[in-house]
């Protein structure tokens, strides 16, 4: 039989989880380089999708009134859209990720790369649409920005996601008792 974390386990790491991303969404860094993907896809992977999306929504619900960029406004029901995406499709990746360390680390640098570039454009698309301004433009506009963000979670998930995985299934998960 498998072990289920408890109630009180679960609720704890995700508040832990989501203290941790909003910390990170606060701290001054260099543009797009951002902790909140790579820990709600993780989330996703350990906890099931439904945990990642809910923290995903949340944390950048929450990071809307704190951001040190200002109030996002209209965005953000785009950034929750974009960021609970994350985090549900982390919990697929249990179902992807078989294999050696070396290929779940490409394996999880591409998907990182992948959702970057889904949740870059939903929130693009959405600020050219909000805003009646042309897609190409804004698109074009962005596009340092966007490369930026696909770079450095590439990275993030590519060094940090199966380490992070498994340093994370130690705590939610209880410790199956001694076979005797």
């Amino acid at each position: 039989m498998e072990h289920q974390p408890s109630k009180i386990r679960k609720l704890t790491l995700l508040s832990v989880l989501a203290a941790s991303c909003l910390a990170t969404q606060v701290l001054p860094r260099p543009p797009n380089l951002e902790f909140t993907s790579l820990i709600t896809f993780v989330t996703g992977v350990v906890a099931g999708g439904f945990a990642g999306a809910v923290l995903g929504g949340l944390v950048m619900f929450v990071n809307t009134f704190l951001s040190p960029y200002g109030f996002a406004g209209l965005i953000t029901p785009l950034q929750m859209l974009g960021m609970a995406l994350i985090g549900f499709i982390g919990g697929l990746f249990t179902k992807l990720g078989k294999g050696s360390v070396v290929r779940l680390c490409v394996e999880a640098a591409v998907i990182g790369a992948i959702l970057t570039i889904i949740y870059d454009i939903i929130t693009n698309v959405g600020f050219a649409i909000m805003f009646s301004i042309p897609l190409v433009p804004t698109l074009i506009a962005g596009i340092v920005f966007s490369l930026m963000h696909i770079a450095y979670n590439t990275i993030l998930f590519g060094f940090l996601v199966v380490p992070l995985s498994y340093a994370m299934q130690n705590i939610y998960l209880p410790k199956k008792p001694p076979a005797s």
